[in-house]
């Protein structure tokens, strides 16, 4: 991301230490987890989600039918007050969800778990709701229910204290 911002700014351009990194435009990552790497949510996501809990936006948490750990979060550095989460619903699938979350602009990041693999409309619009909320969407994914690749897989570690 950094040097995607480097390109677009110019060479001469510089962060201040101080100050979030640009995520005004918007993106979608996905991140795909196992249990047999506890320790990657902690290195790679965690400093993420606390970088974007600086901003005054809230972080949206789209969960399966599990609830968000109150301690984890704590222990984890991000803000009880500036946190939403929301169980999975039947009125809504969670790609629809979390478009319309992304949308409105009120959240620093959306993160949400979904098991399939996008199609390339929903890609679309999640892209184009990241873009128009100006904030970023996560949508982590067990490994369990993802195709095994051609190419080694690289999965992020959810630890199973972040539910209760």
């Amino acid at each position: 991301m950094r040097t995607e911002f480097m390109k677009k700014a110019g060479p001469h351009a510089r962060y201040a230490s101080t100050s979030a990194p640009p995520f005004s435009a918007g993106w979608i990552t996905e991140l795909s987890y196992s249990d047999q790497q506890p320790g990657m949510m902690q290195m790679l996501l965690l400093p993420l989600l606390q970088q974007l809990s600086l901003q005054s936006r809230w972080q949206l948490w789209l969960t399966p039918a599990h609830k968000l750990n109150r301690e984890w979060l704590q222990q984890s550095g991000l803000p009880l007050e500036k946190s939403m989460h929301i169980a999975h619903s039947d009125r809504y699938s969670t790609v629809e969800a979390m478009v319309k979350a992304l949308r409105t602009g009120n959240y620093s990041v959306v993160v949400a778990w979904i098991h399939y693999d996008l199609n390339e409309q929903e890609r679309g619009e999640l892209e184009k709701a990241a873009a128009e909320g100006q904030a970023p969407g996560l949508i982590l994914r067990a490994t369990s229910s993802v195709k095994t690749l051609s190419r080694p897989v690289n999965p992020l570690k959810i630890q199973s204290t972040l539910f209760h």
